[in-house]
């Protein structure tokens, strides 16, 4: 069994920000030489994501718009994690929406997307410097 744990590095300058990361995926999983097995990109922050979806720019904003409605930023003061302090407790609710982790199927030594499959990192509180895990293990 072969396999491959890299990380990558993201420092998105506003508040929010979706990255398309697949071609250093697809890149990372031509590295490992794995052939047929299974590809984890995970994010390792609890106010980022990592989710598959298209890469066109009106879903991006209806993600934005929707998730906003679901857990708006303002007023800070309707959460109680800000009372720590904190400002970003949206953050971690957008997170806890968009999901943590993705899991692809590595076959013939590419990734196996379905039609217009994109994997992206989301940031829900940028600015600082947060990493992604990414995993592949098989043959």
């Amino acid at each position: 069994m072969k396999s491959l744990t890299e990380y990558l590095w993201f420092e998105v300058p506003g508040r929010r920000g979706f990255v398309n990361i697949t071609a250093t995926v697809e890149g990372l999983v031509r590295k490992s030489g794995v052939r047929e097995g299974l590809c984890l990109v995970n994010a390792m922050h609890i106010t980022a994501s990592v989710f598959i979806n298209d890469d066109e720019s009106g879903l991006h904003h209806d993600y934005e718009v929707w998730l906003e409605k679901l857990a708006p930023h303002e007023p800070v003061s309707q959460y109680q994690h800000n009372r720590t302090g904190e400002d970003n407790a949206d953050a971690h609710l957008k997170r806890q929406i968009m999901g943590r982790e993705v899991v692809v199927a590595v076959t013939n030594g590419k990734l196996d997307f379905g039609p217009w499959e994109q994997i992206f990192y989301g940031e829900f509180d940028g600015r600082r410097r947060k990493r992604v895990l990414v995993k592949i293990i098989g043959e």
